[in-house]
C-alpha cells in the first residue's frame, strides 16, 4: 500500500555525526539502536557543547545540540493544547531527522511524533487532516485529543482502520472503517497545512517484528501523496 514510499525514503544515505568531548551521548546511542549510521568526532577541552551534525547523500542538512535533543529519549505524550509539557529536544528532532527513515521505533514515540503534527494542525485550525491508527479500536485512546481537535478548530478530520470497534460521534470527524489489506500495518497522519502549505506535514509507519519503521516529513508534495493514497484505499474497495 505504502511501499514505493518506504523504498523512496530508503533510498537516501543518511548520517549522524556526534561532535563531543566525553563518552558515548543516550542521543548517539539512540540512533545507533534505531538503524540510522552514527559517527563520533573529538572535540577539544573547552571547546563547544556536544552537538549533532546530520547529512542526507553528503549534503548538510542541519545541527543541533545534544542538549536540545534530549526531549527524543523520553517523548512527551501531552495533548496539542498542553504546550508546555512538550520539550523544545522533541521539535528539534522532528525537524533535523524529517525524511529520515527510523527504524525499531516504539508505539510511543510513534505516539509523539504524532503529537508533533496534531499539535501544528491544531495551531493551524483549518484543513484537512487524515489519520490512520491501524485499527478503530486503537483510535479508542485517542477520541478525547480528536474530539478536542474538532472542537476547537475548523479541521476536517478523517480516522481510517480496520473496522473492529464502532467510535463515537464527533462533529468534524469521519470514519473509514475497512477490512484490512495493508491498512492494519501502517500508522499515519497527514496534514495538508491549510491555506498555508508549508505548515504541512506526514507520518508515515510500518509495523514489523520488533516495532516500526517511520518517517516523517514536511514535504507538501510528499505529504498530499500520502493523503491521496490513504484517502484512496478507502474508495479502492
Amino acid at each position: 500500500m505504502f511501499e514505493s514510499y518506504f523504498q523512496e525514503f530508503q533510498a537516501t544515505d543518511y548520517r549522524i555525526t556526534v561532535y563531543r568531548s566525553d563518552g558515548p551521548t543516550d542521543i548517539e546511542e539512540w540512533f545507533d539502536a534505531h538503524g540510522v549510521t552514527v559517527e563520533q568526532r573529538h572535540l577539544p577541552p573547552g571547546g563547544p557543547d556536544p552537538f549533532v551534525v546530520l547529512e542526507a547523500d553528503g549534503e548538510f542538512v542541519g545541527s543541533l545540540g545534544v542538549t536540545a535533543l534530549e526531549g527524543l529519549l523520553e517523548p512527551p505524550l501531552v495533548r496539542p493544547t498542553e504546550r508546555e509539557g512538550v520539550t523544545a529536544g522533541y521539535s528539534a528532532v522532528f525537524d533535523l531527522i524529517d525524511d529520515t527513515l527510523v527504524r525499531g521505533m516504539t508505539r510511543r514515540e510513534l505516539l509523539a511524533v504524532s503529537r508533533e503534527i496534531e499539535d501544528r494542525a491544531y495551531r493551524v485550525g483549518r484543513g484537512t487532516l487524515r489519520v490512520s491508527f491501524q485499527t478503530l479500536s486503537t483510535f479508542e485512546s485517542q477520541a478525547d485529543v480528536y474530539r478536542t481537535l474538532a472542537t476547537d478548530t475548523d479541521l476536517d478530520i478523517h480516522i481510517y482502520g480496520v473496522a473492529d470497534w464502532k467510535p463515537p460521534e464527533i462533529r468534524g470527524v469521519t470514519y473509514h472503517g475497512q477490512p484490512g489489506e495493508g491498512i492494519d500495518r501502517h500508522w499515519v497522519l497527514a496534514f495538508d497545512g491549510g491555506t498555508d502549505e508549508t505548515q504541512a506535514c506526514g507520518l508515515l509507519a510500518r509495523e514489523q517484528a520488533d516495532g516500526y519503521d517511520g518517517v516523517w516529513t514536511n514535504d507538501p508534495e510528499q505529504v498530499a501523496e500520502i493523503a491521496t493514497t490513504l484517502a484512496e484505499s478507502d474508495t479502492d474497495r
